[in-house]
């Protein structure tokens, strides 16, 4: 197939390509701690900020073993995505759980957790280049 034979390297895909794929995966995240009920969903757009990643994720489960199930089943849902280099940190405590699938990044926090380190205002403050885009799911 000609498609599988073209060269997708980094220097040379195109800028939309590598968009859309930050977008499925944001779309895909999304709906899986949605399906996970995972609870006060907000996504922030980093693009222009920082070139860690195009979005990230915060959202709180219940518990820690809600916490656990829900990184463990959107790390499922990556890697089905073809994600490679899925990276996981926090999974034995559960209290706060970063996923990193490049593009993509979310954290999973216990609420008091959440509270205490509150991420998405740090990242979500106006910097050079305008305000974050923070989207409430």
């Amino acid at each position: 197939m000609a498609l599988a034979a073209a060269d997708t390297s980094p220097a040379t895909a195109p800028v939309s390509d590598a968009r859309f794929d930050a977008e499925e995966m944001l779309a895909l995240v999304l709906a899986r701690l949605d399906d996970d009920q995972a609870e006060d969903v907000v996504s922030i757009e980093l693009r222009g900020k920082t070139t860690i990643a195009d979005y990230m994720v915060v959202a709180s489960g219940r518990s820690q073993r809600h916490v656990g199930a829900i990184a463990e089943h959107l790390v499922e849902a990556l890697k089905g995505l073809g994600a490679k280099g899925v990276r996981v940190e926090g999974l034995p405590a559960c209290d706060w759980v970063l996923i990193d699938a490049s593009d993509v990044i979310v954290h999973v926090f216990q609420p008091e957790v959440r509270g205490f380190y509150n991420i998405e205002k740090m990242w979500s403050a106006a910097v050079p280049g305008g305000p974050a885009k923070m989207t409430r799911g």
